[in-house]
């Protein structure tokens, strides 16, 4: 266990495959009429964010990591050019096993949007985050956005059937923007909904595509 533990920890995604990942997560977690991230929820959300293979391992210390990318609704429609994130937590106890999490997060109003602007910020501290519901008790989380700044779903495919972000810091990766955009820019710039945008590269149109057909309607919140 300890060993396959330490074995997800060390898998790292090339960003090519990550792009790839994320638009299929994205198709994935959708796609499911009672199981999938609700569509009138992404309707609703202002910006979204796509972890593909969000990993976390623990031999009784554990943690979590991810990267992916952030698009944020733009006011006539259509999505911005994604920015790249990185999630890093961690937790303390008995904990064995690892998994491999696709994960969502519904970014539902003006302060969960600020937040993800920000550089940095800590989940369950600096902003509200509440699980995602589907199916038939999804209609509870429209009353649970008036709450939390974000909504998180995820599809476990490993040891853990489950997994919780509070605690767990979101960041722009800076690393991962200058390899998409040639030049160092940080997730404000790229998210920004009121300027003409930053076009996105050539690489990110699977995710792009996969945006556009799963929402391509902007509805006011």
């Amino acid at each position: 266990m300890a060993a396959l533990a330490a074995n997800a920890l060390a898998a790292e995604m090339t960003a090519d495959k990550r792009i790839l990942h994320a638009a299929s997560a994205l198709a994935e977690m959708v796609a499911g009429n009672d199981t999938g991230v609700p569509r009138n929820l992404i309707n609703k959300a202002q910006c979204i964010v796509i972890v593909p293979g969000l990993i976390k391992g623990a031999f009784l210390f554990g943690g979590k990591r991810g990267r992916g990318f952030a698009s944020c609704r733009k006011p006539h429609g259509g999505w911005t050019a994604p920015a790249a994130v990185a999630i890093e937590g961690g937790s303390f106890g008995p904990q064995l096993g690892a998994s491999s999490t696709d994960l969502i997060m519904l970014v539902m109003n003006k302060n969960g949007m600020t937040h993800l602007l920000s550089d940095k910020f800590t989940m369950g501290a600096d902003i509200a985050v509440v699980q995602g519901m589907t199916g038939k008790d999804a209609s509870a989380n429209i009353d649970a956005t008036g709450r939390a700044a974000i909504l998180t779903y995820s599809h476990a495919k490993g040891l853990f059937s489950g997994i919780s972000l509070e605690g767990a810091t979101l960041r722009t990766d800076s690393g991962e923007n200058k390899k998409l955009y040639g030049q160092v820019m940080n997730n404000r710039q790229i998210l920004d909904t009121k300027g003409k945008g930053v076009p996105p590269p050539p690489a990110t149109k699977p995710l792009m595509a996969a945006l556009v057909k799963l929402a391509p309607r902007a509805k006011k919140v």
